[in-house]
This record gives structure tokens, C-alpha cells and sequence, in this order.
């Protein structure tokens, strides 16, 4: 059974940068694409970007000015950096896994799993 845990939240102040781990126990994440979605206390889920199987990451809307995907499989792991930070970005970031079978590749924010997420504070 796999299992989700993210890592790497915090206080931080505004304009700084930050990295979140996304580390995979009880399988590999080889054959799975990864997604990393943020939620604020009465809000609906914010997507951010997944990745696929093959590390090609996707940005909706314009995240890729701000946050880089990516991924080691060697070290089950599939990290967040965020830059620039602003009070906005505050909330629980959490990652789910999505079983791709075969030679297909794709990443959404549907994910099969997901873990309980990691607090990121933005505050000055």
C-alpha cells in the first residue's frame, strides 16, 4: 500500500523561497504520477503542477513563474519548490499518486492516494 508523506513546511516570510518533499513509502513511485495541491482553511483545493512518470511536469494557469516540480525515483521522492512566496501562498500542501499502467503517461490532480500534507505559513 503506498503511503504519502510530505515534509519541508514552515514559517517563512514574504519573498522567500521554500522546498517540499513529497517521500513515497510502500512502493515505488516509478510507475506513478504525482500531483501537489494546496488548501487554505475554506477553500476548495488549489492544483499547483504534477508530474509524470517520466518528469515532465504541468503548470495550470501560471505557476511555472513560481513553482518547480520534480522528481527522484531513486529517492522516492517528488519535490515543490515554491519562490517568490506572498501571504497567498499560505495553507496545507499535500501530493497525491496516480497509477499510470503500461507505456501510458500522463499526471492530473485526480490522484489514487493522497497524504496529510505539510503547513506553510507565509508571515512577516
Amino acid at each position: 500500500q503506498l503511503q504519502l508523506v510530505e515534509s519541508g513546511g514552515g514559517l517563512v516570510q514574504p519573498g522567500g523561497s521554500l522546498t517540499l518533499s513529497c517521500t513515497a513509502n510502500g512502493a515505488s513511485l516509478d510507475s506513478y504520477a504525482v500531483a501537489w495541491l494546496r488548501q487554505a482553511p475554506g477553500t476548495k483545493a488549489e492544483e499547483i503542477s504534477c508530474v509524470r512518470k517520466d518528469g515532465l511536469p504541468y503548470y495550470p494557469d501560471r505557476n511555472e513563474e513560481r513553482f518547480t516540480i520534480s522528481r527522484d525515483n531513486a529517492k522516492n521522492t517528488v519535490y515543490l519548490q515554491i519562490h517568490s512566496l506572498t501571504f497567498g501562498d499560505s495553507g496545507n500542501y499535500y501530493c497525491t499518486a496516480e497509477k499510470i499502467l503500461g507505456g501510458s503517461d500522463w499526471c492530473s490532480f485526480i490522484g489514487d492516494y493522497r497524504g496529510q500534507g505539510t503547513q506553510v505559513t507565509v508571515s512577516s
